[in-house]
């Protein structure tokens, strides 16, 4: 089978999880071919390309960060065709009608397949001449009815950049190369990324499955740009709240990789069939040594492992740590960052520094702080797994969370967890830890001195949070789950314009023999 992958920003160029599960999900289904069709984010990006294993057959490339004007201007005529789709576009973008917009994104691709790239026509004065009309027309939003030019200016170039994938020469006739000659098309985000696998599926009937850890709608409108007008934020929320519900209607099949992500989906018009759950799948053997050890962690540390951004809401992690101390005055907080947000970091620093001055137990030791800041890869914690051995209990204080790894992490270890219900988290725990209610430093508190003052409650927990990870979040079952859709999808492939279905007739009947024609039928007289 060959699986057409569609990435925008991950594999086979950044690190990170994002990149991690499809290169897990590509070795591990080394009887397919895949071919990739990623689109980069950055220069960077696309020197930072990663070993591929042998059954990848093809590699292609664009960028979203570079202008992509291929010289092509339109006659009277196609202007006259671009004007009518791009205004059905923003007419629906500007008020609301999936209908309009559907039409005007498949008007522009079929443009574009047959006339050439977009560039020149989607950053003309035409353009935005036509923005202007959709925003100012009866029925509009009303954020978008304050658009200026600069807000229409911006705008266009926005929608220039997310609409490049209708441009690309992914789209030839089924043969030897381009997605009308995949099997499936299988978009790793939705968003830009599913675009190409949508216009594959309107122009060959591929089937389409799009995959969401993460859903690129709420990543949108959590993305706060410093100094964003509110006319242009409106104005691209609006696009891909658009986008997000053509991609769920017209998807073969819609993976999340949790229920959190799964009512995203169902919010925005994915209808419950055509919606399966696949957790993702990660390496269970890095934590192996951790996990199954005999020693749980030193009973007096509590450990906080991840990026140290105000989503985390470190903040209210230090004041219940205050409240900790008090009651167990031993007790230590090792956080342990893998990235940074610098002006946040300062200013964790600086309430650790006040809450918790250095203490020293007479005049002659050194004084130090029970909070200590400190990052994976250095020589004392050289890998997550010995940042999470460090202590008994692993804590996560996040606000805003979608699928949360470092608690799988932390469960493949083996150890207690005190969380806050947000996201996935419940989801993920299953009743292996504690779940406290976020932005209360008391609740997380005490739920942490409950399992300091109970060790082997802990380690129980502890041991039930590795039995549930290893059991639903290891890469295999992500693998197998994925081998099993894909064959789904291809079964299903009766809609293909060719017509022939996959597995309509068992493989025996293809061998020439005598077992191939049936024993009902006539056989044919002999000629002289």
């Amino acid at each position: 089978m060959r699986i057409g992958l569609l990435t925008e920003g991950g594999y086979p160029f950044a690190t990170g999880e994002a990149r991690l599960w499809c290169d897990r999900l590509v070795r591990g289904l080394p009887q397919h071919e895949f071919e990739l069709y990623a689109l980069s984010r950055s220069a960077e990006q696309e020197r930072a390309r990663v070993p591929l294993p042998e059954h990848v057959t093809a590699v292609r490339t664009a960028p979203l960060w570079a202008p992509a004007d291929d010289g092509r201007t339109y006659s009277r005529r196609e202007r006259r065709r671009f004007a009518d789709c791009f205004g059905e576009l923003v007419r629906g973008i500007c008020a609301g009608e999936a209908g309009a917009f559907a039409t005007g994104l498949y008007g522009l691709a079929e443009l574009a397949r047959e006339q050439g790239g977009l560039y020149a026509a989607l950053r003309s004065e035409s353009a935005v001449r036509l923005l202007e009309s959709a925003c100012r027309a009866p029925g509009a939003g009303r954020a978008v009815q304050a658009a200026q030019v600069p807000d229409l200016l911006e705008s266009v170039d926005e929608l220039e950049r997310m609409l490049r994938p209708l441009s690309l020469d992914w789209y030839e006739e089924p043969g030897p190369g381009g997605l009308g000659a995949v099997d499936v098309c299988h978009a790793a985000a939705g968003g830009v990324a599913a675009l190409p696998g949508l216009l594959a599926k309107r122009f060959f009937g591929v089937p389409l499955l799009v995959t969401e850890y993460g859903v690129q709608l709420r990543a949108h409108y959590l993305d706060h740009r410093p100094g964003a007008r509110p006319a242009v934020r409106a104005l691209l929320a609006a696009f891909h709240i658009r986008l997000a519900g053509e991609i769920y209607d017209r998807a073969d099949l819609l993976t999340p990789g949790n229920a959190h992500a799964r009512r995203w989906q169902e919010r925005c018009g994915a209808t419950r069939d055509r919606v399966r759950t696949v957790y993702p799948g990660m390496e269970a053997d890095r934590f192996a040594t951790v996990g199954e050890a005999v020693d749980g962690g030193d009973p007096d540390t509590l450990v906080w492992v991840g990026r140290i951004e105000p989503a985390k809401d470190l903040i209210a992690l230090l004041h219940a740590f205050a409240e900790i101390r008090r009651a167990a005055p031993q007790t230590r907080l090792r956080i342990f960052a893998t990235a940074a947000a610098p002006g946040y970091l300062a200013d964790c620093r600086a309430l650790a520094a006040q809450l918790f001055p250095d203490e020293a137990a007479d005049a002659l030791t050194v004084g130090e702080s029970p909070v200590t800041f400190e990052e994976i890869g250095g020589p004392d914690v050289p890998s997550p797994a010995e940042a999470y051995g460090a202590g008994r209990v692993v804590l996560l204080s996040s606000v805003i969370e979608g699928f949360p790894i470092t608690l799988v992490e932390a469960m493949f270890c083996g150890r207690a967890t005190v969380s806050t219900d947000v996201g996935a988290v419940c989801e993920v725990i299953g009743g292996t830890g504690l779940v406290v209610p976020p932005r209360n430093p008391r609740a997380l508190a005490e739920a942490c001195l409950s399992l300091l003052g109970d060790p082997d409650r802990a380690r129980r927990l502890g041991a039930a949070a590795r039995a549930r990870a290893l059991e639903l979040f290891t890469v295999e079952q992500n693998v197998a789950a994925f081998r099993e859709i894909y064959l789904r999808l291809l079964a299903r492939g009766s809609a293909r314009p060719d017509g022939d279905v996959p597995f309509a007739q068992p493989p025996e009947a293809r061998v020439p023999g005598h077992w191939t024609t049936p024993t009902w039928a006539p056989v044919p007289e002999a000629t002289a």
